[in-house]
């Protein structure tokens, strides 16, 4: 089969590797797409792979091609979304389900071959089936709105608050839509590009704040009543919004941050004394698992994609590349501003 190939830092080729055969538990699936995470970027233009040659992707959609003996509960032609994480279901963590807290697990698309392939090999509990009402492109978006799900539910979340969601990325329209598929009275998105904002609007949301004006803290004043927010979600991992956050909290509120943070931060004392004085509660969130594995965040989401209620834009997608080309779509990321929004492998093209 025809796979991109990471050989070194800056050096992932197209070409012919041996195509995986099922084994007992085991599923083969044709991948459709594969989203270029974060994650992957690092990887493959930076100095982050854990070994070469390597087959990266774990955002993906396909059908299952072939299944292996004891599988039960999948058979060729299903569409199937991919669950990147293997967790050793030994630990402590896993017997308490909290599997993204795995110190022994294996991960597809990184410690193991991944899905910028035309075919991958992953366990039958990591593939989750979806409708034909849902698209692949769709399916190739489940990772990251599991994450923004699971960030969700990190705090005691309850419908007929007030939500603020910091970053107007994939993640934070995903973590705005769930909070209010959940119920939420009011949820503002907070971001410094107006079009992101007006996207935030047309997928649901009560406000879209432009942060980076002067009197934003104004307009969070008089929807808040002065309050804040009871709950605040963090989901762009940048010192700004992380400040943010704590400012934005109300008394009592909880805070979660999804995003991860790519540099150092510090709090002023003044800063970090927002969370003594206000007496709010803060977490963070890792993944998208819980029990039974890989966690009701997937079936979930493949149900309210099929609903409709948790809605797709076309926008998400900045552009589809075929697998042949998947250097060049990495080449994009070293300029930045370059890609806004993320970039599907078409594994069929």
């Amino acid at each position: 089969m025809k796979a991109g190939v990471v050989h070194a830092k800056n050096d992932i080729r197209y070409e012919e590797i041996n195509k995986p055969t099922v084994s007992p538990g085991k599923v083969l699936i044709r991948v459709k797409y594969t989203g270029i995470c974060g994650s992957d970027v690092p990887r493959v233009n930076g100095d982050a792979c854990h070994y070469f040659p390597n087959v990266l992707g774990h955002e993906f959609s396909g059908t299952i091609e072939a299944v292996g003996e004891g599988v039960t509960a999948l058979k060729p032609g299903d569409r199937v979304a991919g669950v990147p994480l293997v967790p050793c279901m030994q630990c402590e963590d896993c017997q308490k389900g909290n599997y993204s807290l795995c110190r022994h697990y294996s991960f597809i698309g990184s410690r193991e071959f991944g899905s910028f392939a035309e075919y991958v090999v992953v366990p039958e509990k990591n593939a989750v089936k979806f409708d034909e009402e849902v698209s692949f492109e769709k399916g190739a978006f489940f990772e990251p709105a599991t994450v923004a799900l699971h960030g969700l539910r990190r705090v005691e979340y309850r419908g007929g608050k007030s939500v603020a969601i910091l970053g107007g990325g994939t993640i934070g329209m995903m973590t705005m839509q769930w909070a209010k598929i959940f119920g939420a009275e009011k949820v503002a998105v907070f971001d410094i590009l107006d079009e992101r904002l007006e996207l935030a609007k047309r997928l649901g949301a009560d406000y879209g704040i432009n942060s980076g004006k002067a009197d934003f803290m104004d307009v969070v004043n008089e929807i808040t009543d002065g309050r804040g927010f009871d709950y605040v979600y963090e989901t762009a991992g940048n010192t700004i919004t992380m400040k943010l956050a704590f400012k934005l909290a109300a008394n009592k509120a909880q805070v979660c941050f999804i995003g991860t943070p790519t540099k150092e931060l510090s709090f002023s004392v003044e800063e970090w004394e927002n969370m003594n004085r206000k007496e709010f509660m803060l977490t963070g969130s890792w993944m998208s698992y819980s029990a039974p594995f890989p966690g009701d965040e997937w079936a979930l989401t493949a149900h309210y994609f099929k609903t409709g209620e948790l809605k797709f834009d076309d926008s998400f997608i900045f552009q589809k590349i075929p697998l042949s080309k998947i250097d060049e779509a990495f080449e994009m990321f070293k300029t930045p501003g370059t890609v806004k929004g993320k970039i599907l492998i078409d594994s069929e093209a």
